[in-house]
């Protein structure tokens, strides 16, 4: 059996995927899985799995349709069976999954807008449910796949190899971290792509936790995110009072997650980062807005939410519109009336701990 799974989302989604790789290679242990990526970041994750055959990248956001569309016809009739990693509802990755025509196409059916983006192409798929993690609606289209209750849902994969690890500690060498040191990691981005940025606590705010954790707890700060963010980080510095706040400067994600392993406490946006963190098995805190947090929180680890919880929250579903504020007293309150009392207490519960 040739299964392509179709990882064209974010880091995050493609990391909420891997529990479901580890099923597939499980339940047929003979089985080519390939993965079709057009992230650096996911074929980083996906290319060290010991489960995954053969890692395709293709540029889909800079390719010309034409070649694009060569691309994908390159691979027609080459599988199986192809699997749109959740969230997907986009008709452009339904068609791409129609077009390589594998036998079995396996999606979600969601509960909003499927038509519209063509859900209708996939012919093995699961329902959509609001009260899953993202891990379990994919787990779901695995046992749908085999027609198959497994019940346990392997942990979310991360490998991280020899010079990954060797990088980090020269890292932490550099910068003079001892082990005692208590040490926490922000990562105040996240995508920027459809308007998600509006999910960003404001920069201000990462800074005066950190000088409330400096202050109170003498915590060594990194501050970790790409070098799109490399300004964001440096507004969070120059708002600091204190020293002993770094920009982790890695060279790839792989370099950042070990990095990040020293971290006693992870805070961070609803970003890539924090499901990086929980991979880690590192204690999060989660800084929530409008998403909905059934979908996203941090998997299978020690992990607390920070949200005000508005009657109006969750609001942003999975789509490809961009994401929209409909209040008309204060545009996208959730995240911008989210005090740092609020996330300071929750870092304290893990302090406490």
């Amino acid at each position: 059996m040739k299964i392509l799974v179709i990882a064209l989302s974010g880091i995050g989604d493609a990391l909420m995927f891997t529990p479901s790789i580890v099923k597939l290679s499980e339940a047929s242990p003979s089985a080519q899985i390939d993965a079709l990526v057009m992230f650096k970041g996911v074929k980083d994750i996906y290319e060290k799995l010991n489960q995954v055959n053969n890692v395709i990248f293709h540029d889909f956001l800079n390719a010309s349709k034409i070649s694009t569309l060569f691309f994908v016809l390159s691979l027609r009739k080459k599988y199986d069976a192809t699997i749109c990693v959740y969230p997907s509802n986009r008709k452009e990755y339904n068609l791409i999954s129609w077009l390589i025509g594998a036998k079995k196409r396996v999606g979600v059916k969601y509960l909003r807008q499927d038509k519209i983006n063509l859900g209708f192409l996939n012919n093995i798929r699961v329902q959509e449910d609001d009260s899953l993690h993202n891990v379990e609606e994919n787990f779901a289209m695995i046992e749908k796949l085999f027609c198959e209750d497994f019940k346990t849902i392997p942990r979310m994969q991360f490998t991280l190899q020899w010079d990954d690890l060797v990088y980090a500690t020269d890292y932490l060498k550099e910068k003079f971290i001892k082990d005692d040191d208590l040490v926490i990691g922000f990562h105040a981005g996240c995508n920027t792509l459809k308007n998600h940025d509006k999910r960003r606590w404001e920069p201000e705010k990462f800074a005066e936790l950190a000088n409330i954790l400096s202050a109170n707890h003498n915590a060594k700060i990194f501050l970790f995110g790409g070098n799109e963010e490399q300004t964001l980080k440096e507004k969070i510095i120059s708002s600091c009072t204190f020293k002993n706040v770094f920009s982790v400067q890695a060279f790839s994600l792989r370099h950042t997650a070990a990095i990040m392993r020293r971290c006693n406490i992870f805070v961070s946006n609803d970003s890539s980062l924090m499901h990086v963190a929980a991979s880690l098995r590192l204690k999060t805190v989660a800084i929530i807005g409008p998403t909905n947090v059934n979908y996203i929180y941090p998997w299978n680890t020690e992990y607390q939410i920070a949200s005000i919880n508005l009657d109006c929250a969750p609001c942003f579903y999975y789509s490809p519109k961009p994401l929209q504020c409909t209040r008309s007293d204060k545009q996208f309150k959730c995240i911008k009336d989210l005090p740092v009392e609020l996330v300071y207490e929750q870092v304290k519960k893990f302090l406490q701990s």
